[in-house]
């Protein structure tokens, strides 16, 4: 059974950092192309960054400020942000990611992200 538990948010002021941690079970991480997604409250979910042995990608809105890495030996992923905004602000989940940028499994709980002063 596929399961993913996101862990490491909080509440942080604008211009701070966090490192939100997924990890995974039931398959082996670093062999899928792992994904970051958000939601932010009343939104629709919006992949924020992708992850395979090879490349990473980001959604425009966080290039430069997001870095996602993983660790094969505790298959986590992880999501370090810095220079956070208040939009920023959301639940974010991780999943394995599609040919097509789609979920493929059932998410997590979610890890929620407060950007605020």
């Amino acid at each position: 059974q596929v399961q993913f538990v996101e862990s490491g948010g909080g509440l942080v002021q604008p211009g701070g950092s966090l490192r939100l941690s997924c990890a995974a079970s039931g398959f082996i991480a670093s062999t899928a192309t792992m994904g970051w997604y958000r939601q932010e409250h009343g939104k629709q979910r919006e992949l924020v960054g992708t992850i395979t042995r090879t490349y990473t990608d980001y959604v425009d809105s966080v290039k430069g400020r997001f870095t996602i890495s993983g660790d094969s030996a505790k298959n986590t992923v992880y999501l370090h942000m810095n220079s956070l905004k208040p939009k920023d602000t959301a639940v974010y989940y991780c999943n394995v990611v599609s040919a097509g940028l789609r979920p493929v499994f059932p998410w997590g709980q979610g890890t929620q992200v407060t950007v605020s002063s």
